[in-house]
């Protein structure tokens, strides 16, 4: 009996264990996606559904009244549309940004209710529950009125699909409601099923209201409304001719005889009498250009496709992307938080053209049209670091169009992007990055795209003293080496200028270009001359070439203000200089002293995983013969520390996939250690086996493995690749992919 019971248990076992195998192991890649991941923490991501770099995206609003309450200044909540801990729901908008710092979009809210028609969304709020989030689908339950909201979205149209109780129902469209007030919006009832508009957005952090420009939607409902009617909230005139024209700070509904409202404080409501439970779905189609090319988008994506094949055929997307990179070994959490985080750097920069080809040109200056893919969303002070790289190697005709797209916005507004966001130039954050995304991405064999023209608008950018919105400084920067206090963050953006400069000279370099080679190399060590040799650190300089006084390293931390640095101090750019990290070594007297101040800057706690300068530090240990193990140790623990399977789950803002970006590399086990140079440094995979799929109209093999080959947390012993063991830790782009096999054996 003995024996027939552990005959069974053993036989229990093997089919749990074969269970476990299919349930888990034979997911696709789609199915580890969390997008509740990053919802907390400053995250700034949303869970609702988008297609792989959609300009249409559906996110749940929970940010305009907390427990009743407006929303508070300099908050998380500011930013994005959705916060995980927030649990009162105003509707669900229509686009939407996901991991920026600044609030823009969040825009065209539905909401579904049910009995009499209330306009006011702190009063049609509701809380919510029942919450699921997955890739290409979001669900959830509206608890004040027993309806059930389902989201899926294909590139330029979210779908809802509200499931009623039986009884009045209504769907609210607000236009008054958004992360930002900008002023301007149109709604307009062509039917009892179609609902067309406007809502002007573009603030971006806090720019200009000239800024503004207008999104179009077409919004269509899948079955007719018994009622409808239009809404504007007036505000409080006083006078003769405010009475005229009704101005009473009060809000006028308008039913079926009134089709049509222009203001601010503007919506509709379709309402219906169900004697069962109902279904109704709504499509809505988004343009940058037109009323009438947003009614294209929807109906050429979506026709007359019910909900579920829509939601299919995103999510077959949305895996055929994923799966580019496949991952072997690890837990069910090692993959959930790799293939979200993959999922994030896939959102942007994101579609700006219609289907017709047609998008709005810098400053809306004329409508052009495109045969490929125009891209927008370029936080490129953040992605160039290694979201762009990641691109170019794992989906290359991508970043080729997002390069042909930076080269429009030359010819359209005579300089590269810097933080671009809907043919808007935001000119926001420092640098000229643009340079170094080109450069990266044509010295790794993209060069389907006009590169002298490319090289000509990078001169311009660097070179051209007056009236340059790109190098502000720039002519101070070219005689002294360095900005001074004169100018905001000088340190910070001599730092990047160099990096940038550094980009040139390679592209300079490969295209025979000597004189502006040596040029811009001698440019890009210009950070010398602040380095300060007794603190072992680069501090601000006056305009009288004086150190800057009084000057404490630790200032400017978790984002406050200070007179040398941008987002971050001193110590957090201590080794901001990517493309002269020997030359660096050397001004700090050698290996040890070099080691000593990088290992100082973790045990001192200013490191910051949140913060782009600092973000390759953990992996610079590897140009120290002998403590290499510290990258792989240091890599290893950030990961476990930051990116976790929660809301909480990212360190911070994830800025258009930089944070995200970070933790793809760093759990594949290599990272694109100097921006610009086609020029990897390697660490400990974190799984068993990568197979990163390459695309064959850009590189020469199918794919690229790493393996590694003992599961455990020792120090990597030898790193082989086809079998030949390498002789450091940094491996050539050109190297690494036309290899077949690159394997890390540890001790």
């Amino acid at each position: 009996m003995i024996c027939n019971a552990r005959q069974i248990i053993k036989t229990a076992c093997a089919f749990c264990l074969l269970f476990f195998s299919i349930t888990v192991f034979g997911q696709e890649p789609a199915d580890f996606v969390n997008p509740f991941i990053g919802t907390s923490n400053y995250g700034a991501t949303f869970p609702g559904p988008i297609a792989p770099r959609g300009m249409a995206s559906i996110s749940p609003f929970n940010v305009a009244g907390i427990k009743n309450k407006p929303m508070e200044k300099d908050s998380q909540w500011l930013s994005n549309p959705y916060v995980n801990e927030n649990k009162f729901l105003t509707g669900f908008s229509q686009v939407n940004l996901s991991g920026v710092g600044c609030p823009e979009l969040g825009v065209i809210l539905l909401m579904p209710t049910t009995g009499d028609v209330e306009i006011n969304h702190l009063k049609y709020g509701s809380t919510y529950s029942n919450e699921v989030a997955k890739a290409a689908y979001y669900s959830v339950g509206i608890d004040k009125y027993k309806v059930k909201g389902e989201f899926t979205a294909t590139k330029r149209v979210g779908v809802s699909k509200f499931t009623f109780p039986k009884g009045k129902s209504n769907i609210l469209l607000n236009l008054g409601l958004g992360l930002t007030n900008e002023e301007g919006a149109m709604v307009k009832v062509v039917s009892s099923t179609e609902i067309e508009g406007m809502r002007s957005v573009g603030s971006f952090c806090y720019n200009s209201p000239e800024d503004a420009y207008p999104v179009y939607f077409v919004a269509k409902f899948s079955k007719p409304a018994t009622k409808f009617g239009v809404w504007k909230k007036t505000p409080k005139y006083e006078g003769v001719e405010a009475q005229w024209m009704g101005y009473n700070g009060k809000t006028r509904m308008m039913d079926n005889t009134v089709k049509t409202v222009v203001g601010d404080s503007i919506g509709t409501y379709f309402s219906y009498k169900f004697d069962k439970e109902q279904v109704v779905e709504v499509k809505v189609g988004i343009s940058y250009v037109s009323i009438q090319n947003a009614r294209e988008n929807l109906e050429k994506e979506t026709g007359n496709k019910p909900f579920d094949t829509i939601y299919k055929e995103t999510y077959k997307d949305w895996n055929e992307e994923l799966s580019k990179i496949l991952v072997e070994g690890g837990t069910k959490e090692d993959k959930t938080i790799f293939y979200t985080a993959l999922y994030h750097t896939l959102i942007h920069p994101n579609v700006l053209n219609d289907v017709n080809g047609e998008y709005p040109e810098i400053k809306r200056s004329a409508i052009g049209k495109t045969m490929g893919t125009r891209y927008t969303v370029f936080s490129l002070w953040d992605t160039y670091r290694n979201m762009h790289p990641l691109t170019s190697l794992v989906y290359p005709k991508q970043q080729s169009d997002m390069i042909k797209s930076m080269l429009e916005m030359y010819d359209e507004n005579g300089w590269l992007p810097k933080w671009e966001l809907n043919s808007t130039e935001t000119f926001t954050m420092v640098g000229d990055p643009a340079s170094i995304v080109i450069v990266d991405a044509c010295l790794k064999g993209i060069q389907d795209f006009d590169i002298y023209k490319a090289y000509h608008a990078m001169l311009k950018g660097a070179d051209q003293i007056e009236e340059n919105p790109l190098r502000p400084g720039l002519k101070e920067y070219i005689d002294r080496g360095y900005l001074s206090t004169n100018y905001p963050g000088p340190v910070s953006t001599t730092l990047e200028y160099n990096t940038s400069d550094y980009a040139i000279s390679l592209l300079a370099k490969a295209l025979g270009e000597k004189e502006d080679y040596k040029r811009f190399a001698k440019r890009s060590l210009s950070y010398q001359k602040l380095y300060d040799k007794d603190l072992k650190l680069l501090r601000p300089r006056t305009a009288t070439e004086k150190w800057y006084e009084p000057f404490d390293p630790a200032a400017g931390s978790n984002f406050q203000a200070n007179v040398g640095f941008i987002e971050g101090n001193a110590w957090q750019y201590a080794f901001m200089v990517p493309h002269d990290i020997k030359g660096l070594m050397k001004l700090m007297g050698g290996e040890k002293p070099f080691s000593e101040q990088l290992q100082k800057v973790f045990d001192i706690k200013q490191f910051d995983m949140a913060n782009e300068p600092d973000i390759a530090y953990p992996y610079l240990f590897n140009y120290v013969k002998g403590e290499e193990w510290k990258s792989q140790e240091m890599v290893k623990k950030l990961v476990k520390e930051y990116f976790k399977n929660e809301p909480k789950g990212l360190p911070g803002n994830d800025d258009t996939g930089t944070m995200s970006a970070w933790l793809v590399y760093s759990m594949m086990g290599f990272y694109p250690i100097s921006p610009g140079d086609p020029l990897y440094t390697l660490t400990t995979p974190m799984f068993d086996k990568v197979t990163i799929k390459l695309d064959p109209k850009y590189y020469k093999k199918e794919s690229i493995v790493i393996e590694r080959e003992i599961n455990n947390d020792g120090k990597i012993k030898e790193i082989q690749l086809n079998g030949k063991n390498l002789n450091s830790y940094f491996i050539s782009h050109d190297d690494f992919v036309n290899g077949t096999t690159l394997k890390v054996i540890q001790e």
